[in-house]
């Protein structure tokens, strides 16, 4: 359970434990890889974003953007990293997304899709969100999240603001889902632990073969986490 030379930060408890496997390693490798139109099945059946279960005065809104595309018939998500001179959540990977400026957003979706076209340069107008998934809190930085589905017609051209993020890059949901990428971990004592999820990438076609492994944790891993067992739960 130790983080990748370079990765993030991970500011594990004293007291840690590994948690419940991946509710997906019963399926073969080839039901683990999805399509679009089985994420568009999918999603039309989603019930209404919960809360979060935990929440505190004070905490501020942010939006994020799960965008998806299908290459070879598989599907691929969009992820960011952000630079480590970032204030919060320092060379992190993440979805394109940010906080809610009400001044100019107009609703949770509006700044999710602003936020993306700002951070890595997609077109709203080629998004079509498909999906709002349940909303999440952070503990340290003390946001409320919620997460948006957005699928593209194809491999979309994007173009990094360096402010915010140092690297796009994608990963496909069969990578995600294969065996030992995924681990749950438990922070805490007892009943009070808080589940951790993580995701180990290894680099992928595309990348420097002595790059350093992704490591994908908090807020984003949980949302990845919470998707891919809703998409693999009837397969």
């Amino acid at each position: 359970m130790t983080d990748p030379a370079g990765g993030p930060q991970i500011p594990r408890p004293p007291l840690v434990r590994l948690g419940a496997p991946a509710p997906w390693l019963r399926l073969t490798p080839a039901d683990r890889v999805l399509g679009l139109a089985d994420v568009r099945r999918v999603c039309a059946t989603l019930p209404a974003p919960r809360r979060p279960r935990m929440a505190v005065p004070g905490m501020r809104q942010a939006a994020v953007l799960v965008p998806l595309f299908e290459e070879e018939g598989a599907v691929r998500v969009v992820l960011t990293k952000r630079p480590d001179t970032m204030p919060s959540h320092r060379g992190d990977v993440a979805f394109p997304g940010g906080k809610v400026h009400p001044e100019v957003d107009r609703s949770l979706l509006e700044a999710a899709l602003r936020e993306a076209h700002e951070e890595v340069g997609l077109p709203p107008g080629a998004v079509e969100v498909v999906a709002q998934l349940d909303t999440l809190s952070t503990v340290t930085t003390r946001f409320v999240i919620s997460p948006f589905v957005g699928l593209l017609a194809a491999r979309p051209e994007l173009v990094a603001d360096q402010r915010e993020v140092v690297r796009v890059f994608d990963v496909a949901l069969a990578d995600l889902l294969a065996d030992g990428v995924h681990r749950e971990e438990l922070w805490g004592p007892g009943p009070m632990a808080r589940a951790v999820h993580f995701f180990e990438l290894e680099p992928g076609p595309g990348d420097d073969p002595e790059g350093t492994p992704e490591c994908i944790w908090g807020a984003t891993a949980r949302i990845l986490a919470e998707f891919l067992t809703v998409l693999t739960a009837g397969r």
